[in-house]
């Protein structure tokens, strides 16, 4: 039987993962140990989707709680599969700029010397296998707020005509700005992926998420945003804007759209492959526009408080563009779109929620 390893198995993606590759026939492994939890609280706590996993699953899911950083642990579950990897698919994380502030060190020896960790064992143990990187957006650090933007009554964005209308490509330059901890410990995962495939001709990609989301985040104020948008909604949280006078737009692409996107590269994979990966044109709101989509659905105003300093490195407007892996993949599609995802988190969290419900 062919093998996934899913590292953080039980966060959005990784889980989205787990499932979508178990239904493929290939016996999951998975690697998390809740560290979302010591990250963001009990609240962000990722055990009740890994319940659920070993629940639907059964003996197609093999979890194992090991921290990314454990080399020697790391690398027993690989020798113990071998060659027997079919694919490894890599979403554990240290996900927040805010948080990487508070602890440089764990953000960086998570995020890049977790990445190297993974990449070396497969380099060992299963160097047939492809290599699949959660990286993210923020590898461009701020220079997308260079962009010349126009600012609009409920959103800013690009002016029309610029190269990048349709969203930003592969093409814009990570040098010379300002990326945030965060973005610079991804920013070397992302570069280590892209080695790996070169130097040793391994099949890599580093797919560059704008806003991932869908109904199994374990959505917290500073990870998880359309998530956190209903939940504030729901449970009646006062929400804080930081910045921009809440017209900062971000793209937002499904956790089901991701994963079919990483089957397609499962089934022909490159080596260094470098992809920007988002809701696009067909599917990205401001957090004002986000906020009446909230209260379209719930019937209830959303209590905001506004601050005015942005976080730092934030980008003041993100639509990527999916054209380089639409190009190499052309069968791939999108389904859905924003109000589609944040219903769809509606509906599965209104009991956990919904005071009373």
């Amino acid at each position: 039987m062919s093998v996934a390893f899913v590292t953080g198995s039980g966060g959005l993606i990784g889980s989205e993962a787990v499932r979508h590759f178990a239904g493929l026939g290939l016996d999951v492994v998975g690697i998390d140990n809740d560290m979302r939890q010591e990250f963001f609280g009990a609240e962000a706590s990722t055990a009740w989707n890994v319940r659920r996993l070993t629940d639907e699953l059964g003996p197609a899911y093999a979890h194992h709680s090991i921290d990314i950083r454990d080399r020697d642990a790391l690398a027993k579950l690989f020798q113990r599969y071998g060659g027997k990897v079919a694919v490894v698919i890599h979403t554990a994380a240290q996900p927040s700029h805010d948080w990487a502030v508070r602890d440089p060190f764990t953000d960086f020896d998570v995020n890049a010397g977790g990445t190297l960790n993974v990449l070396q064992n497969v380099r060992e143990h299963c160097i047939e296998a492809p290599v699949i990187h959660c990286s993210t957006n923020k590898v461009y650090g701020d220079r997308p707020n260079s962009l010349p933007l126009v600012e609009l009554e409920t959103r800013w964005e690009i002016e029309a005509g610029h190269p990048y209308e349709q969203g930003i490509r592969e093409d814009m330059s990570i040098d010379s700005c300002l990326h945030s901890i965060f973005g610079a410990s991804k920013v070397a995962a992302d570069v280590m992926v892209q080695e790996y495939g070169r130097y040793f001709g391994m099949k890599t990609a580093c797919f560059r998420g704008g806003t991932l989301t869908g109904p199994a985040h374990s959505a917290t104020e500073l990870h998880g945003f359309l998530g956190y948008v209903m939940r504030a909604n729901m449970e009646r949280r006062k929400y804080k804007i930081f910045g921009y006078q809440g017209k900062q737009v971000r793209d937002a692409i499904h956790s089901s759209d991701v994963v079919s996107a990483f089957e397609a590269f499962f089934r022909n994979p490159r080596s260094a492959a470098v992809y920007n990966l988002g809701g696009g044109r067909h599917s990205n709101t401001s957090m004002r526009e986000a906020f009446a989509h909230a209260e379209r659905i719930t019937g209830q105003e959303m209590i905001s408080e506004y601050v005015e300093a942005n976080r730092v490195g934030d980008h003041k407007w993100w639509i990527g563009s999916n054209e380089a892996f639409q190009a190499d993949y052309p069968d791939w599609k999108q389904v859905y779109d924003v109000p589609m995802i944040m219903r769809e988190i509606y509906e599965a969290n209104v009991d956990k929620w919904v005071p009373g419900a």
